[in-house]
């Protein structure tokens, strides 16, 4: 294909996309108006499923086969980035000697990262409840695992996130998002439809239905796949070093 073929192919999508975008926000309701359709279902729909947030039915039960494939897509990042930082021959892994932390730096550090780490749990687990959920509190659970790093050193993070162990938790969790849908079909309704579980008391723990099983699902792949992600990238800009000794 040639360049001015390239071009001209580019341009021809381009065009369509514009067309369908313009046309999409042609027909959404007026700015500020009191009608507001999707939206009046969306919590319809939350309510009648006693979920008590209205973003987290969204996620995980309006559109829980959009949140498959976002989940896909971090998941996949993921896998790429493990097969493109992986260790090469000419590579070696030096251990990484430890350097002095600032007093402050370290007790801030040390101090927080359990509250981190506890409150990233709490917002995965209380997702179908309050604002936040799966991909929020494992966001902060991962990152906040990494205070260590900043509070003691590289080998101390180490010792606490044997990358085997995430890296099959990415997988476990990700599957069971998917055997979770699929045990709507043999149960005879529909992939990721939010019949397997009874839907339980407004605004407890255990009320949404399959909701909290999905949120803690997707929290767990969020909280696996960053640890997994920035383990790579620290490896390579703290361990792993040429035959000649350059990082």
């Amino acid at each position: 294909m040639t360049r001015r073929v390239r071009v001209v192919v580019l341009a021809l999508g381009g065009a369509c996309l514009a067309a369908l975008l313009v046309a999409a926000c042609l027909g959404l309701p007026s700015f500020g108006g009191p009608l507001h359709p999707y939206g009046d279902r969306a919590v319809h729909a939350s309510l009648s499923r006693q979920t008590a947030n209205t973003i987290a039915s969204v996620n995980f039960d309006l559109r829980a086969f959009d949140t498959l494939g976002e989940m896909s897509i971090l998941f996949a990042s993921v896998l790429g980035t493990v097969v493109l930082l992986r260790q090469t021959r000419d590579e070696k892994r030096g251990a990484p000697e430890p350097e002095a932390v600032a007093p402050p730096v370290r007790r801030y550090a040390l101090i927080v990262l359990p509250v981190a780490v506890l409150t990233g749990l709490y917002v995965i687990a209380h997702g179908q409840l309050s604002p936040g959920g799966g991909f929020q509190g494992g966001v902060v659970a991962a990152t906040g695992l990494h205070l260590l790093y900043l509070g003691a050193d590289y080998r101390a993070l180490e010792r606490i996130r044997p990358i085997e162990v995430y890296e099959m938790g990415d997988a476990l969790s990700a599957s069971g998002y998917l055997v979770t849908g699929l045990a709507g079909v043999l149960a005879g309704t529909a992939f990721l439809a939010n019949t397997l579980l009874p839907y339980g008391t407004f605004n407890t723990l255990s009320s949404g239905g399959i909701v909290p099983v999905l949120n803690a699902a997707i929290g767990m792949e969020v909280t696996c796949a960053i640890v997994v992600l920035l383990a790579r990238f620290l490896d390579q800009a703290v361990e792993i070093e040429e035959e000649d000794g350059n990082r």
